[in-house]
């Protein structure tokens, strides 16, 4: 049986061993950066700049970067994206997702999925009631990302564009 002492020793040295090489014990809840692999970055950019209207902070011939509130959002050539994670670009595929937009009213739903399907989107789900007392529908872009439009009346969006779960405030 380890005494006090050893329990509490063995804590303080994994602790200043983990910190001594720059990690930490955990890994702070937060996303950072999602990154999509794409067939034709050109026309992925175009359906982004000049679909939905977004500015590119960085770009070259392999990747488009988008600041998107407090995180990033990039397009990366699916075969670059893929050999970057030592991954076979001719198998490897994704799993089923839905990137969200959040809006402000009701109202804003259908013409931001109705000017995603003029910019060449594929409407996955006609805007409706959801069960869950809101006002959702889904498009997906040039590479097939599914995008959920959605109105949350208990997620009020803050002035810089976040949202925090559950508050009603």
């Amino acid at each position: 049986m380890l005494t006090r002492r050893e329990v509490f020793g063995g804590g303080a040295a994994t602790l200043l061993f983990t910190r001594f090489r720059g990690g930490s014990q955990r890994m702070d809840q937060r996303i950072s950066i999602v990154t999509l692999g794409v067939k034709d970055l050109a026309v992925s950019k175009q359906f982004y700049v000049q679909g939905l209207g977004w500015k590119p902070v960085f770009e070259n011939q392999q990747i488009v970067f988008f600041q998107t509130g407090g995180m990033v959002f990039a397009l990366f050539l699916r075969d670059d994206l893929a050999a970057d994670f030592e991954a076979d670009a001719r198998t490897f595929g994704r799993a089923p997702m839905a990137l969200g937009y959040n809006v402000r009213s009701k109202g804003e739903v259908d013409p931001l999925i109705e000017r995603a399907a003029g910019a060449g989107a594929a409407i996955l789900k006609p805007a409706k009631e959801a069960s869950w007392g809101g006002y959702s529908g889904y498009f997906a872009d040039p590479d097939g990302f599914a995008w959920e439009i959605a109105w949350n009346p208990a997620w009020p969006i803050a002035a810089d564009g976040s949202i925090r779960f559950g508050t009603n405030s």
